[in-house]
C-alpha cells in the first residue's frame, strides 16, 4: 500500500466538496451533512458521521431545553471554548429565533436570571468537569431534570465539534461570513468579558458605541 507523503499527512483537511463526496454517505449529503463546513469537514470519516446524526438530531431538534434554553447553552460553551466558528453560526442562529444582540452579549459576561444559571452551569462543567449537587438541584428545580441531561449533552456535543474545526481551522459557511461581515459580534475570547475594557474589545459590534451597554 502507497504511503501519503509528509506533505500529504501535514495538509489541512478542508471540508469534502460535492465532487468528492463519500459513496457511503451520498444519502446524507442533501440533508444537514451537506449544509455546513463543519459536517463537510467531519464527512472526512463518513462512519463517524453516520453515528452523528442520530445524536444530532436529539441534541439540535428533539432536546427538552427548547430552541431558547438551547442557543444559550450552546453560545456560553462557543464562549469558553473561544471556538470562533461555533460562536458565529450560534449568533446567526440566536438571532433568527430573536435574540437580542445584548442577551448574546451577555453570555459571555454574567447574564441576570435563567440566563445566568445556564451559564453557570456550562462553566461548570467547563471548570469542575460535573455539575455540583446544589448547582444540579437549582438548575433541575428552573428547568426539569431531563433538560439538566440535555444541557450536559449539548456541551460534549458542541464541545467534540469546536475540537474538530479548530483542529482543521473549518472555514466559516459562506452565508455566515456574509451576515457577521455586515452586522458583526465579535467571537468570545477566554475572560474577556470580566471588565468594561473586556466588553469593550471582545463583545460588542465593531465600531459600536458601548457605553449605554456598560451602564445597564
Amino acid at each position: 500500500m502507497r504511503r501519503r507523503s509528509d506533505a500529504a499527512d501535514s495538509a489541512p483537511c478542508l471540508p469534502i466538496n460535492d465532487d468528492c463526496w463519500p459513496s457511503e454517505i451520498s444519502d446524507m449529503r442533501n440533508g444537514f451533512a451537506g449544509t455546513m463546513n463543519s459536517y463537510r469537514t467531519m464527512a472526512l470519516h463518513p462512519a463517524l458521521l453516520r453515528a452523528w446524526a442520530p445524536l444530532r438530531r436529539h441534541v439540535v431538534k428533539d432536546n427538552a431545553l427548547g430552541p431558547t434554553r438551547s442557543e444559550l447553552v450552546v453560545l456560553r460553551a462557543a464562549y469558553r471554548l473561544r471556538s470562533d466558528y461555533e460562536w458565529k453560526h450560534h449568533v446567526s442562529r440566536a438571532r433568527a429565533i430573536g435574540f437580542s444582540d445584548e442577551r448574546i452579549r451577555a453570555m459571555c459576561g454574567t447574564p441576570d436570571g435563567e440566563d445566568g444559571l445556564i451559564a453557570r452551569a456550562v462553566d461548570a462543567l467547563f471548570d469542575e468537569r460535573r455539575l455540583p449537587s446544589a448547582l444540579e438541584a437549582e438548575l433541575s428545580a428552573a428547568i426539569g431534570r431531563r433538560a439538566v441531561f440535555d444541557l450536559i449533552a449539548t456541551v460534549g456535543f458542541y464541545s467534540t465539534l469546536g475540537y474538530l474545526v479548530m483542529t482543521y481551522d473549518t472555514p466559516f459557511d459562506e452565508a455566515i461570513a456574509i451576515e457577521l461581515a455586515a452586522r458583526p459580534l465579535s467571537p468570545p475570547v477566554e475572560d474577556a468579558c470580566t471588565s468594561d475594557e473586556g466588553l469593550r474589545k471582545y463583545c460588542c459590534s465593531d465600531g459600536e458605541d458601548v457605553a449605554g451597554y456598560l451602564r445597564d
